[in-house]
């Protein structure tokens, strides 16, 4: 339960119900002048407990997994990688994330969000570990498909916890806190990967990646189970149906499923294929179609990416849509990235690089925080956390494809043109935003 005392949970029964079920909705009654003036003021341990724990696993989750684009140049060194092999490698996480996604999901939705939160931390935090262990390139894909499994389903578990758990009015700011946090996770991987590469290799990186699952410990101690969904267990042993995970696919979500799937795929499409080689891009010498930074020069880019571009574009996107509504915020978002890309691509001087660089980063990834809004606002308690797990880690399986695709054609144009994919994907997800329904101050039911 909610206990700031402007709050109000209601469960009721309806006397005639076909099929019978509980109707569970949160109401909040609350004065113009709180609503005003209160911010982020009244809310409860529980729901700041649920954000922390949420915004931690995510920035974990970026840490290990984005510390393999970090080292990817020291890998293909070492085990005589292609850019094409690189990049399957990337695909082969991003494969492994779609399923994990609906995996964790599932297990979601069955024993409860926090436990499939902490399942999946430790996951991804051993496999980690166990990609500095790699001796060939078919063991490292091993663990990295593994690690995706983790991966995805972090995500779904910890937005679908904090949804849940935070008042309508400030879900969608809550969500796009979370979401930043991968951005500072992602910086931290910079800067460990750009310390410690200077004394060690490569895979003293992946031993840091278990340290993680240190997180479980106090998620395990503190962080309370979602009343939500604990009050849907409870109608269900009243004898309320299961729900199906076809009911994502029937009237009325079938037509925002698919749109909300292709937003994020086009867009996650555009995001791997520009992140997963930028690193490389940054270090590699231009003869080989990098910039031919040095690694100190490229980490201190990263670090500026992602803490001035990546985490302000993820938490703004939260004010934004409350401000101008979720469908316009997705427009506005990739629109601006789709343009941007191909300037970025072609800049040379360190100035623009670093300037457009963090333009890109913040439209670029800022658009991600509204998939976990929307979705939550658009599906149900009883598959809320399946459908997120569809949409966005679905997304994720067919956008596995990116590294892959940029891996290939950067050997043949460079990386600079392949790029230009990417830009193609931001625009077709701002195409497929305009079918989105808006659902700015939608309670959760």
């Amino acid at each position: 339960m909610f206990a700031a005392p402007e709050d109000t949970f209601i469960c009721n029964r309806p006397l005639q119900s076909n099929p019978p079920e509980f109707v569970i909705s949160l109401r909040y009654n609350r004065n113009p002048m709180s609503t005003a003036t209160a911010g982020f003021a009244g809310i409860t341990s529980a729901q700041r407990k649920t954000l922390i724990a949420a915004a931690m696993g995510w920035a974990l989750d970026a840490f290990d997994v984005m510390l393999y684009a970090l080292v990817l140049a020291y890998i293909m060194r070492d085990l005589h990688m292609t850019k094409q092999t690189a990049g399957l490698l990337g695909t082969l996480t991003l494969l492994a994330s779609g399923i994990g996604g609906v995996m964790f999901g599932f297990i979601a939705d069955r024993i409860g969000r926090t436990k499939a939160l902490m399942l999946s931390i430790a996951t991804y935090s051993v496999c980690s570990f166990a990609s500095g262990l790699a001796t060939s390139v078919t063991m490292l894909a091993v663990f990295r498909f593994v690690l995706g499994l983790g991966m995805g389903g972090e995500w779904n578990t910890g937005a679908t916890l904090v949804a849940e758990t935070w008042p309508t009015h400030l879900r969608a700011k809550a969500i796009s806190i979370v979401q930043s946090s991968w951005a500072l996770g992602y910086a931290a991987a910079a800067l460990v990967a750009g310390l410690l590469l200077r004394e060690f290799n490569w895979r003293i990186v992946f031993f840091v990646g278990i340290l993680p699952a240190f997180v479980i410990l106090w998620i395990r101690r503190s962080v309370p189970e979602s009343e939500m969904w604990m009050a849907r267990q409870r109608s269900q042993v009243a004898g309320a149906p299961s729900a199906k995970f076809s009911e994502i696919f029937s009237r009325p979500f079938l037509k925002n499923t698919i749109a909300l799937l292709a937003l994020n795929f086009f867009g996650m499409f555009a995001w791997w294929g520009l992140f997963t080689w930028l690193p490389p891009y940054l270090s590699l010498p231009i003869e080989k179609g990098g910039l031919g930074f040095n690694l100190m020069d490229s980490t201190r880019l990263l670090l500026v990416l992602n803490l001035v571009g990546m985490f302000p574009g993820y938490a703004s996107f939260g004010w934004v849509a409350d401000k101008f509504g979720r469908r316009k915020s997705f427009i506005l978002y990739t629109g601006c990235a789709a343009v941007l890309v191909p300037i970025y691509a072609n800049a040379r001087a360190p100035w623009a690089i670093m300037v457009l660089g963090t333009l890109v980063a913040f439209f670029g990834t800022g658009f991600f925080s509204g998939s976990g809004i929307i979705a939550s606002e658009i599906f149900p308690t009883r598959v809320r956390a399946r459908a997120l797990g569809f949409t966005y880690n679905g997304a994720r399986t067919l956008s596995s494809i990116s590294p892959a695709i940029i891996g290939r054609v950067a050997d043949h144009s460079g990386l600079s043109g392949a790029f230009y994919l990417c830009a193609a994907g931001f625009f077709l997800a701002a195409v497929v935003a305009t079918q989105l329904p808006e659902t700015l101050g939608k309670e959760l039911d």
